[in-house]
């Protein structure tokens, strides 16, 4: 890989701190979830909030350069408005100082879905423009904290699913009709937070500040022109309005000719597309695990392009499976990239990669991971055949939860990383560190800047 690329691992604040109600932690929508047969609580996680050291011990030992971590916005502001929690911001300098010290950039995330309780309850979360204002000021407090020594920013994490019916899980909505309506004058509302924060960043410091969104890779099933028509609909809503707005300043003419058409009331007020044509992010990060198909054929007539994949995904034959069926496509990180630079002509940066993967420690041999590996591998070779066969600007790559966490719905049981935790949904047992065969593959990978895959 180039000189200068980033090496590292990528977390959320719910999925791994613990630490739900310590030195003045908030509330937030997750701590109230109900522990089911295949996930946990939130209370614990991987209880980073005390052993990160030595998860970032493991981390300068494979030979990582950068991490992206969450700030909990109910750790430092407990009601997401209001009065800020000192003990809280300290435990971040904290954590951000002893990253530095290990030679580990930090890359902050300001929202991974876990909305300050308070304002959920109240404002029912980014639904209202209270709670939009309530981030901006979060935002900015948490860049003079932390600009001069955090140089990497993102708002929002996967901020495409705000596109989808996800938003009614993600965004701290608590009551409603989960209307389109309202799906829409959500991803509004987010969009403008970012613009606040994103805009603060570059007129107040020397910050880099990335949109980011999940890229939902989704080929046609066939070569039925239908399926290329809804394949080709579908990238333009869920991917390019958003890197549309995060590069130019505007959202895709055809979102807005869809919300037109369809009579949607955005709720865009005066000003406001105003402040979003001033918006321009410094480089593009995205995440990716897998790809899908579309079938037109299992589609009802008037459905709505955000609800395409209700009806129509396919699996593709042609691809292997996950356990949870994410198709493995590594061919499709190249695709991505090259749709993404071609167009937008901006620096990229794969931020989430990874496989989950059901396994277990007998509690002495070394968990062999060969499917890791190889998933890797496979990744690895198709970002650098976009560098330097396609010409593509590629920053670096973070993978996600490299070392073990709890699964965005709280399951222990998918695995991610080169290191194990060993707890389980029910039973925190140590919580002990252990490496896997692909963490030794990692650091050597690592250590040849991405030329030995072996």
């Amino acid at each position: 890989m180039r000189e200068g690329f980033y090496w590292g691992n990528s977390v959320s604040s719910m999925q791994t701190e613990g630490a739900w109600d310590k030195d003045g932690k908030g509330m937030s929508v997750y701590d109230i979830r109900e522990p089911s047969e295949f996930a946990s609580d939130w209370k614990v996680a991987t209880d980073s909030y005390h052993r990160y050291q030595e998860d970032f011990d493991h981390m300068q030992n494979l030979g990582m350069n950068m991490y992206r971590f969450q700030i909990s916005w109910s750790r430092v502001c407990p009601l997401g408005e209001g009065d800020f929690n000192q003990a809280g911001i300290d435990f971040y300098h904290r954590f951000i100082d002893d990253l530095i010290a290990r030679g580990i950039e930090p890359m902050i995330c300001l929202y991974h879905f876990d909305m300050p309780l308070h304002l959920a309850n109240t404002y029912n979360g980014f639904m209202s423009k209270k709670v939009v204002d309530a981030f901006a000021r979060y935002g900015t407090r948490m860049v003079q904290e932390f600009g001069h020594k955090v140089k990497h920013w993102i708002t929002f994490n996967e901020q495409n699913l705000y596109h989808m019916r996800e938003t009614f899980i993600i965004s701290g909505y608590r009551q409603g009709n989960k209307t389109t309506e309202e799906l829409y004058q959500i991803q509004h509302n987010v969009m403008m937070a970012h613009a606040y924060v994103a805009n603060y960043i570059h007129e107040h410091t020397d910050c880099k500040i990335t949109g980011m969104l999940a890229y939902s890779e989704v080929y046609p099933a066939t070569c039925h022109p239908e399926d290329i028509r809804m394949a080709r609909e579908w990238d333009e809503v869920l991917n390019h309005n958003l890197l549309e707005a995060f590069t130019t300043g505007k959202y895709s003419n055809f979102v807005m000719a869809l919300a037109k058409n369809h009579n949607i009331n955005m709720n865009i007020l005066p000003g406001e597309l105003e402040t979003l044509s001033k918006l321009r992010n410094d480089y593009i990060s995205f995440s990716y695990y897998a790809s899908t198909t579309i079938d037109h054929t299992k589609i009802p007539a008037g459905t709505i392009v955000n609800e395409y994949m209700d009806y129509g995904k396919k699996d593709n034959p042609y691809l292997e499976t996950t356990e949870w069926n994410w198709q493995i496509d590594p061919i499709g990180i190249r695709d991505i990239l090259n749709k993404i630079y071609w167009r937008y002509k901006c620096p990229i940066f794969p931020i989430e990669n990874g496989i989950g993967v059901i396994e277990s420690w007998d509690g002495k041999n070394e968990i062999q991971d060969d499917y890791r590996i190889n998933y890797h591998k496979k990744h690895f070779q198709a970002i650098y055949d976009a560098m330097y066969q396609d010409g593509i600007d590629v920053m670096g790559y973070l993978g996600w939860g490299l070392i073990d966490i709890l699964s965005s719905q709280g399951d222990m049981r998918k695995r991610y990383g080169v290191v194990f935790v060993n707890r389980e949904n029910h039973d925190l047992k140590d919580l002990k560190r252990v490496p896997k065969k692909s963490y030794h593959w990692l650091k050597r990978v690592i250590a040849s800047n991405g030329l030995n895959l072996e």
